[in-house]
């Protein structure tokens, strides 16, 4: 019985997962639960009319793919087609909050065209299933399909296929 139970309950957690070739569930990121930098809401209905490479960070793991975010920055795609979000985990570090949103404001300054999020409670990988703890990385199309999912380190190989994909959907 407490088998039936456990998978009827993870089958509804993964209801919400996200998946290739579909628009994820909707969410909002706002107030306690964090939001932009900036102070904005973060909605995720804003994943449309461009492509959209979505960092999504434990602080402790801040440069598993940056190979792959160097790759991007490389290649200097035009803003009004290609932009980038990292969205940090505050949850998945012991780092206090206070400090890592003063880094993350400095961040933002250094790189206005990336949008920096906070996620203080864990929202996506609620909400999205991402994998907590990691660094995952989400790339949608124009029409706010996500087309690649990785969670973990991107190999060069895995590098190529998403360059790939950003420039066959451009």
């Amino acid at each position: 019985m407490k088998n039936v139970v456990l998978s009827v309950i993870l089958m509804f957690g993964l209801l919400d997962a996200i998946e290739v070739g579909k628009v994820p569930p909707h969410v909002v990121i706002e107030g306690k639960n964090g939001g932009e930098v900036k102070g904005n809401a973060w909605d995720s209905s804003m994943l449309k009319g461009k492509i959209y490479v979505l960092f999504y960070v434990d602080p402790d793991k801040k440069d598993l793919n940056k190979r792959l975010s160097q790759t991007l920055k490389a290649k200097n795609y035009p803003r009004d087609k290609v932009n980038s979000i990292a969205m940090v985990n505050l949850k998945a570090t012991w780092l206090p909050n206070i400090v890592l949103e003063s880094l993350l404001k400095s961040k933002q300054k250094e790189f206005p065209d990336t949008l920096f999020v906070k996620d203080k409670q864990k929202v996506m990988v609620k909400k999205w299933n991402l994998e907590d703890d990691n660094s995952d990385i989400l790339v949608f199309n124009q029409q706010g399909k996500l087309i690649y999912k990785k969670f973990g380190k991107v190999s060069k190989k895995e590098i190529a296929k998403i360059i790939a994909l950003i420039e066959k959907n451009l």
